[in-house]
């Protein structure tokens, strides 16, 4: 497994034991770079207007669109490194 890889799991690991609430944009940057890393480009219909958390995490993740699963791994790392270092 690569370093890389190893410092993507830790990191996803370590967020969801944050004790504080990142927020909602924070959580939704997480999750696109999560889904971008680990799935590549977003799939499936996007979600109706009236679904506005699934949409929100479609369209978020949409932003990322040909962005590689290494660069999406290591955005991940420094996004999770801000919400657990504000702990």
């Amino acid at each position: 497994m690569s370093d890389l890889k190893k410092k993507f799991e830790a990191a996803s690991a370590s967020v969801l034991k944050a004790k504080k609430d990142p927020g909602n944009d924070m959580k939704l940057k997480l999750y696109a770079h999560y889904k971008q890393a680990t799935e590549g480009d977003v799939k499936g219909d996007k979600p109706g207007f009236t679904d506005f958390v699934n949409r929100a995490k479609y369209e978020a993740w949409g932003k990322l669109k040909g962005m590689g699963p290494d660069d999406a791994m290591t955005a991940y790392v420094k996004l999770a490194d801000r919400v657990t270092r504000e702990d």
